[in-house]
């Protein structure tokens, strides 16, 4: 015979022992500290009755807001064969999904026999286990929707069975505290999204600090907490780096609000103070860079004005630049950028000469420098208090031979008998025999007189520097390796001269992938797809100039400076002098040469010499004081 579930009321005996049985199998259930525990409770559980759970915003969960039991039919077999078929299913966690699932088994013994004190155990085990299954879902609800959905598949099955037990009025409490949690949590993120953070009033603040009110601490609402303080600081850094600092103290006040007390609020505020600084200093750096260029003064003074606009009273960046336009107001007779030659008593000219702007620069390799060697760092800033002349170009063998026709002065390589030369044949430099200032790269034939004299030594650089000087009446010397770094970079912070990447047509006398020596050598290490027409030294001046308008100090020939070689920067003059030792025998050579490898041809490359080494590579130039 076969009869319908139906749903009879119990006594008070069996809701009590159903009671306890809820009690006794959540002890241990996931959850939350705030979920309240489970009062015990005589009142009935009723069962087979439709249940539902209200939850606003999500429509997918409106398929779980109600369940009926699946309708049970007891056929020939009999109750006893529903039964093991109900305890197969609780033992292996079928709980309510369909007909042979545990709950609607019992259910069905249930309504054949009201009395039935195995399904009613059964039963209790079951709706127990339901309520557990919801909570260790709603453990994993506040970021998982699915666990949302399915905590409420389970309330609808807990209200149906047992809806007024206090186990399922307190798992519906904590369900409907996790619908909250998840629109209020929902919301603040859209707000979050579309950038409305709620500092002053509508946005996601005001949603998290009532999600954080119904359960304080929760992950969720934290981490939106904690990205609405970012979006703060976020807006705050934007305008610090539009130079708007007045603007960023407001983003940073509201930020300090969020989270009180909060360390990246801290971090931000001195990220914040260091952009300001670094912007003071860029300020500076470019007032006094503007002192070199056209109309330098006043645009000088502008960036002045932005500094006061932004700085601390007593700012020391903003006195210096102040500082830096008065010396520039002063500059006397010269002004940067300016072209000339001092009379000599003989009555000829002195070289060439342009005056380069004061100011700073990084001396030695960048860290993103991957040829850079140990004696290039480490980076150190430099910067000059007074602007400075050097030559145009490297000195000519017509000049220096002025100088050999004043004094008569005998050249280390001529006193010697012999000098470094290029041999075409091995491709190498060797030593050869009658080789001195006069002669050329390879030593067999006189140089050009609009060559850059080479075959010279450090003291024979150092005197002709001597002999200008009393002939003109000016502080003539050979250049410090920060001025010739200084004016080698001309405002760039670059690997090279002129960049980061290789040279372009004209940039100057390199080591070239497309160069031909006379006797069709190639070079093995060189620039790919560069030529400039040249083996060996060209005249001074073939190439173009470099921003300040200084020819060939990178290619060409090599350049002696007046500093002596220490094995790195550390202890180095801060003011861009010169660094000498008393009686040092090796000085510095900077700049690369017409037969130096690329990686010698970089801005911050830098090497020893003896001071009376002479060979076809290095040559010099001068500097005057103003």
């Amino acid at each position: 015979m076969v009869r319908p579930t139906t749903s009879p009321g119990s006594g008070t005996r069996l809701a009590t022992a159903l009671l306890l049985a809820l009690s006794a199998a959540c002890i241990g259930c996931a959850r939350d500290a705030e979920t309240p525990a489970m009062p015990a409770d005589p009142e009935p559980l009723a069962r087979a009755q439709d249940g539902s759970v209200s939850i606003s915003g999500d429509d997918r969960i409106a398929a779980t807001l109600t369940w009926r039991p699946p309708k049970v039919e007891i056929d020939e077999a009999g109750v006893d064969a529903v039964r093991r078929r109900a305890d197969t299913a609780l033992a292996e966690g079928r709980l309510h999904e369909d007909a042979d699932s545990a709950i609607p088994l019992y259910l069905a013994i249930l309504g054949e026999d009201p009395g039935d004190e195995s399904a009613e155990l059964g039963l209790q085990r079951a709706v127990a286990q339901v309520i557990a299954e919801g909570r260790a879902a709603l453990a994993r609800a506040d970021d998982e929707f699915e666990a949302l959905r399915d905590a409420h598949a389970k309330a609808a099955v807990a209200r149906s069975v047992a809806p007024d037990a206090a186990a399922t009025t307190a798992y519906l409490s904590e369900v409907d505290v996790a619908d909250q949690l998840w629109d209020l949590n929902r919301e603040a993120e859209e707000d979050l999204r579309a950038g409305r953070y709620g500092e002053t009033g509508n946005g996601a603040l005001p949603a998290i600090r009532q999600a954080l009110a119904l359960r304080p601490g929760q992950p969720r609402a934290m981490q939106t907490l904690a990205a609405v303080e970012s979006g703060l600081i976020r807006r705050a850094e934007d305008a610090a780096r539009e130079g708007d600092f007045d603007e960023a103290r407001t983003w940073l006040d509201h930020a300090a609000k969020v989270r009180p007390g909060s360390e990246t609020n801290d971090d931000a505020e001195a990220r914040v103070a260091t952009m300001r600084a670094a912007r003071i200093s860029r300020l500076r750096d470019a007032g006094i860079a503007a002192l070199g260029q056209f109309n330098g003064i006043a645009r000088a003074r502008e960036h002045l004005a932005s500094m006061l606009a932004i700085a601390e009273p007593g700012d020391p960046a903003v006195a210096e630049l102040r500082d830096r336009i008065e010396l520039a107001v002063h500059y006397g007779l010269f002004r940067p950028g300016q072209v000339f030659t001092d009379a000599m008593e003989s009555g000829a000219r002195g070289p060439q000469m342009i005056v380069v702007p004061h100011g700073a620069f990084a001396m030695g390799a960048r860290v993103d420098d991957e040829d850079a060697e140990p004696s290039e760092k480490p980076r150190r800033n430099i910067r000059f208090d007074r602007g400075f002349a050097i030559s145009v170009h490297e000195v000519s063998v017509a000049e220096f031979g002025r100088f050999v026709a004043a004094t008569g002065r005998d050249t280390r390589a001529g006193r010697r008998g012999y000098s470094m030369a290029y041999d075409e044949r091995s491709g190498n430099f060797i030593r050869r025999s009658g080789v001195d200032w006069r002669s050329d790269y390879a030593g067999g034939a006189r140089a050009p007189a609009t060559s850059p004299v080479v075959h010279v030594s450090a003291r024979d650089a150092q005197a002709y520097v001597e002999w200008l000087a009393q002939e003109s009446g000016q502080r003539y010397r050979l250049p410090s390796e920060a001025e010739f770094e200084y004016v080698l970079r001309a405002g760039r912070d670059a690997i090279y001269p002129w960049g980061d990447q290789g040279p372009q047509d004209g940039a100057g006398n390199f080591t070239g992938g497309l160069d031909r020596s006379p006797g069709g050598r190639s070079w093995s290490n060189a620039f790919p797809g560069y030529g400039d027409g040249h083996w060996g030294p060209a005249s001074v001046g073939s190439f173009r100039a470099n921003p300040w308008g200084v020819h060939d100090l990178s290619g060409n020939v090599s350049e002696w400076v007046t500093d002596c070689w220490h094995e790195s920067y550390r202890r180095a003059p801060q003011s861009g002098a010169a660094w000498v030792n008393p009686g040092c025998r090796t000085q510095v050579i900077r700049g690369g040469s017409w037969a130096s490898s690329p990686a010698q041809t970089r801005a911050s490359w830098r090497a020893p010499a003896q001071v009376d080494v002479t060979n076809a590579r290095i040559g010099f130039r001068v500097v005057r004081e103003i």
